[in-house]
């Protein structure tokens, strides 16, 4: 058998490698660039060590300094798989336990909220003031829903990740307000009637305005709204005496408008809009139900369906959901650990059955690695 080396760059060998009846490997190893020939055995002779040539330097030039290089058995190669296989599945099991545990009910309800009449004409409805937003749902409890509850507003085909809308904000001025007046970023919402908006730009002026209230059978649930954004958020990015100023006052009305004696950053609802979302879909959260639900409970949704999607074909939807300790429902982890063990296991006993026809083929070619490795 002839094994090709190439140890260092620059170094080449040949290897003819042959075995007696008593099972000792020897090997003829022929130097290209000195044309000296070396006789190794794995039995009785001891190998000879390739002299240095120009000292430490040429050996970490040439990549020649002492390494460890690890053989790759093929029981490793098996052992390794299976391992994996064996670790991954049960990590892929138990994550889909735990999304299949959570209770999420989705409605969407832009399409049942619009007037017969308006079905036909959805963008005159929604900007028309004069017609009620008002809507009702109803949503069963399908298992039991411990709280907390989350709730959630879904929007599909919204591209919050457009370069233009993403950048049309100032984020110093959210910490100083009127104290900061380089807002050009916010183009072309930056100022009106010659007057700075305060918050400034697109994503602030299409603030999510949808609204729900929940019943169940005579009461209403109450939705709390506290410490729905990031803490880092509130405390470091919006300023605790920065009021909204001039904001939605101009002739083209965007989303929500703002309460002028709250600070940014105690408006909840803004700081969650403020941090885009990268996909075209996303959910963003409204609040939570701090009461268990029951199974076959009926919870009568009251909202106002003020938000317009309709102009760019978008989707409005109500989530309420419970968590688990991977949060919420999600059952992309779970597949992806049964599908990388599964996969590792069938490659496992791949090499295993291809091992057992052909033993001499892996372990030839073992012996010539590990006889070069000491060459080398």
């Amino acid at each position: 058998m002839q094994c090709w080396a190439k140890a260092n760059a620059g170094v080449n060998w040949v290897v003819h490698l042959w075995s007696d009846t008593s099972g000792t490997w020897e090997a003829v190893v022929m130097d290209l660039d000195g044309g000296s020939l070396t006789t190794v055995s794995t039995g009785v002779q001891a190998i000879p060590g390739r002299s240095t040539r120009h000292g430490a330097f040429y050996q970490f030039t040439q990549q020649n300094l002492p390494a460890c290089k690890p053989v790759l058995t093929p029981a490793a190669v098996i052992a390794t798989f299976l391992l994996m296989g064996f670790i991954f599945i049960p990590v892929g099991l138990v994550t889909l336990r735990a999304s299949y545990n959570v209770v999420e009910i989705v409605d969407r309800y832009d399409i049942d909220c619009v007037p017969e009449e308006f079905r036909n004409n959805k963008v005159a409805y929604i900007k028309d003031d004069s017609i009620s937003k008002n809507c009702s749902r109803f949503l069963k409890v399908p298992k039991p829903m411990r709280a907390p509850i989350y709730i959630y507003y879904q929007l599909d085909n919204y591209y919050q990740n457009h370069r233009r809308y993403v950048k049309s904000r100032s984020d110093l001025q959210l910490l100083r307000g009127l104290g900061y007046n380089d807002t050009s970023t916010c183009k072309p919402l930056e100022s009106s009637d010659n007057l700075p908006i305060v918050p400034c730009g697109l994503i602030a002026w299409s603030l999510f305005n949808d609204t729900y209230k929940f019943i169940r059978g005579p009461s209403e649930l109450e939705v709390n709204r506290k410490n729905i954004a990031w803490k880092s958020d509130r405390n470091h990015k919006f300023g605790k005496r920065v009021y909204p100023f001039n904001f939605q006052n101009g002739t083209l009305i965007g989303g929500g408008k703002l309460d002028q004696s709250i600070p940014l950053s105690d408006q909840e609802d803004l700081i969650v809009w403020m941090r885009t979302a990268a996909l075209p879909s996303f959910r963003k959260l409204y609040g939570r139900i701090e009461e268990d639900l029951d199974v076959d409970d009926v919870i009568v949704v009251h909202l106002k369906n003020n938000y317009n999607t309709y102009s760019f074909g978008g989707k409005k939807k109500l989530v309420l959901s419970t968590s688990s300790w991977l949060g919420g429902k999600n059952d992309f982890l779970g597949v992806a650990n049964l599908f990388v063990g599964t996969f590792c296991i069938l490659i496992s006993i791949i090499f295993l059955l291809l091992h057992v026809k052909n033993p001499s083929f892996l372990e030839d070619a073992e012996s010539c690695y590990f006889l070069v490795s000491l060459i080398s």
